[in-house]
């Protein structure tokens, strides 16, 4: 998920110097980049809870927060409709940042 989410991050800057990079193919991968994101929760929350361990709890805020930031990228696609490959890209890379930062607490 991590990777997925730098990949396409990187990818998106790049499409934004190069329209040579600018693939159907980015808004897939980003798109299972992001639903990652969410299948890593859904598959985590089980787990947290059968085996009745003390979760951390800055890892859940940071999963959750990975959660709530793509729902901002894509509540702001249409305004930053100009800037679209900056948006997809920073927020890809933030993801990416934010999932580290939880796998690191």
């Amino acid at each position: 998920m991590v990777f997925a989410n730098a990949v396409a991050g990187v990818w998106a800057l790049v499409a934004h110097r190069s329209a040579s990079a600018r693939h159907r193919a980015l808004w897939w991968f980003t798109g299972v980049a992001q639903v990652l994101v969410f299948v890593q929760a859904i598959l985590g929350a089980p787990q947290v809870s059968d085996d009745n361990r003390d979760a951390l709890g800055f890892h859940i805020f940071y999963g959750v927060l990975c959660m709530v930031s793509i729902g901002i990228l894509y509540s702001y696609r249409q305004q930053l409709r100009a800037h679209i490959y900056l948006l997809y890209g920073f927020g890809g890379l933030f993801i990416m940042g934010l999932a580290l930062r939880a796998m690191f607490l």
